[in-house]
């Protein structure tokens, strides 16, 4: 008989496309054996319920959503302390969902979802962490975070263009701010940046690729700096963020490593995953957590 399957939706994700997944969903997992499902009712409430769908035996836990979701359900899964024997399944039904890109999980398919998690083919990946949180995807500071916050204020957009949108208003308006950046316990060097974001997968903010050779089972994580820059410079970057090519350009620097210590000027906000977060210190460290987490994927070839 198949294992059980038991499903988060966050119903507020991808402005009300979460709710409207749950039925549709439920219905193509149940074809294939025993599903159950739980809504999450606040944000961050993923945890929560993928942590008491572990303790009460389940192995496969499937999040439906975008990228903030499925963080959030990694995230209790790691927490259980059980995570060796729980595999994770994803569904898009959010604005981003960009570490399915990176997964090769298809968008707008939920038979084609179904059929990968009850196929059953596994691939262990990394985790990032910073402070007390898990990210599966990314971290980031800066111009990532202006765009995050000027997301809340648009109403009629979604997915990439929402994020593509406010992206290119806040080339003209986010000032820059300053940290200083050590690698691997090197000496640090402070600069002055638009944006800093530390990749675990390739693809963030519904479709730039800020690092196109990140691996999700190296071990290590991609610092991908853009040092501050002109107003004039800023959206050709933009542009070659889209394609991929933006190492290219002198105002940007990738580094390859298994951690990172951040000093601000004080506690940043930051992003995991597309979720908001204010740190606790001025004085980050985020580093990565190799072959932490189960997630089911497309066959190989």
């Amino acid at each position: 008989m198949p294992d059980p399957v038991f499903v988060v939706f966050n119903p507020a994700s991808g402005k009300g496309r979460g709710a409207r997944l749950v039925d549709p969903v439920v219905a193509a997992l149940r074809a294939g054996g025993p599903v159950e499902h739980g809504l999450t009712s606040a944000a961050g409430d993923e945890a929560r319920v993928a942590r008491e769908a572990v303790a009460r035996g389940f192995t496969t836990i499937v999040a439906v959503g975008g990228d903030g979701t499925w963080g959030g359900v990694a995230n209790g899964i790691l927490q259980s302390g059980a995570a060796d024997r729980v595999r994770m399944g994803l569904v898009p039904g959010g604005t981003g969902c960009d570490l399915a890109k990176s997964l090769g999980i298809p968008a707008n398919d939920i038979l084609g979802c179904a059929r990968i998690i009850r196929g059953g083919a596994t691939r262990v990946i990394d985790v990032g962490r910073i402070e007390d949180r898990y990210f599966v995807n990314v971290a980031g500071f800066g111009f990532d975070i202006a765009v995050i916050e000027d997301s809340w204020r648009v109403r009629y957009l979604r997915g990439a263009p929402l994020y593509l949108y406010c992206a290119v208003r806040q080339l003209y308006f986010f000032p820059g701010f300053p940290v200083e950046m050590a690698v691997d316990g090197e000496p640090g060097r402070r600069e002055d940046m638009m944006m800093l974001v530390i990749a675990n997968a390739r693809v963030f903010g519904g479709g730039f690729r800020i690092a196109p050779t990140a691996d999700l089972g190296d071990g290590q994580l991609d610092a991908v700096a853009f040092t501050n820059m002109p107003r004039r410079r800023r959206f050709p970057i933009m542009l070659s963020l889209l394609r991929g090519t933006h190492a290219k350009a002198p105002e940007v620097r990738v580094r390859r490593a298994a951690s990172f210590r951040l000093q601000f000027a004080g506690p940043p906000a930051y992003e995991t995953d597309g979720e908001w977060n204010r740190a606790g210190s001025s004085d980050l460290t985020i580093g990565t957590r190799p072959g932490a987490l189960r997630v089911l994927v497309p066959p190989p070839a």
